[in-house]
């Protein structure tokens, strides 16, 4: 709020030093603790002389830091007290255990309700960020964005190179961040993130791969942790299931995807089957 003139003090009851009269002088400097003080108004002081209140503009007035008298004062003479009333209009600040619950608005945050349920995406909570006081969703304090896919049909792999795998089936997405057979980071989600991939591969000939490897690719690229591969004996029917996990350092917008690699005997043809990719949020950038 802005003011036109000297600002009001909120309650700011004040008693001034005392003050020595001077024979003949009428007007006297008011200080607190040796500081000048100005009073509000002439209507917002107690001033004692002789023992009488002094009523206000009729027998003193008051400019700056200077209370006048009417008259001169004398030798014999003595001001009691000078006591600054501030803006006596305004509340100011409570005294401390005088606010309850029940003077408060609903809308205040006073956590007399207890939650019950775990809380929702969208609940707040307050945090100080450097000193000031903010609200934060929930989501961003839990490990999400978090989901989990499957397939369950079979997907033909490419031998001797690295074929996206296709998820056909998911479990859950909380932010709705998988699509494309791709988990991207949402806006506002750059962190770490774990995941774990699990890629079962299955032949369907009398010679089957012995050598295959689940790699993950951020933005389209390998990386080149996290790589797990697994060595097969020649054999019929047989299948083998490759897990690999990996912690990455994410920002927004990146994406992450799952190949594997298959490396055939006799040119088979080898299909993932029975596979799951899942992932979540560990901390936040």
């Amino acid at each position: 709020m802005a003011y036109i003139g000297k600002e009001p003090i909120v309650g700011n009851f004040q008693k001034c030093d005392a003050i020595t009269v001077v024979n003949g002088q009428a007007a006297y400097t008011l200080q607190v603790s040796s500081t000048n003080v100005v009073p509000e108004s002439v209507n917002h002081m107690l001033v004692s002389l002789n023992g009488i209140l002094q009523a206000p503009t009729t027998s003193f007035t008051v400019s700056g830091s200077t209370l006048t008298f009417v008259s001169n004062l004398a030798t014999g003479d003595v001001i009691d007290f000078v006591i600054l009333l501030g803006n006596v209009l305004d509340l100011g600040t409570p005294s401390d255990g005088t606010v309850t619950n029940a003077k408060l608005a609903q809308d205040i945050i006073s956590g007399e309700t207890a939650l019950t349920v775990p809380p929702a995406t969208t609940d707040e909570f307050l945090v100080s960020d450097a000193g000031t006081l903010k609200r934060i969703d929930y989501s961003l304090l839990g490990n999400t964005p978090a989901f989990a896919v499957y397939s369950d049909n079979d997907q033909t792999l490419s031998e001797n190179a690295y074929t996206k795998i296709e998820w056909d089936n998911e479990a859950f997405d909380t932010n709705s961040a998988f699509a494309s057979h791709k988990f991207t980071v949402p806006a506002n989600q750059a962190g770490k993130y774990m995941f774990a991939a699990q890629v079962t591969i299955d032949c369907n000939a009398a010679d089957h791969f012995y050598y295959g490897v689940v790699r993950y690719y951020v933005n389209g690229s390998a990386i080149v942790h996290g790589l797990a591969n697994l060595n097969m004996a020649t054999g019929y029917g047989a299948g083998a299931t490759i897990n690999s996990t990996i912690g990455l350092d994410l920002s927004a917008a990146d994406y992450v995807e799952v190949y594997a690699y298959i490396d055939d005997i006799v040119d088979t043809s080898v299909k993932s089957t029975y596979s799951s990719f899942s992932g979540f949020k560990i901390i936040g950038a």
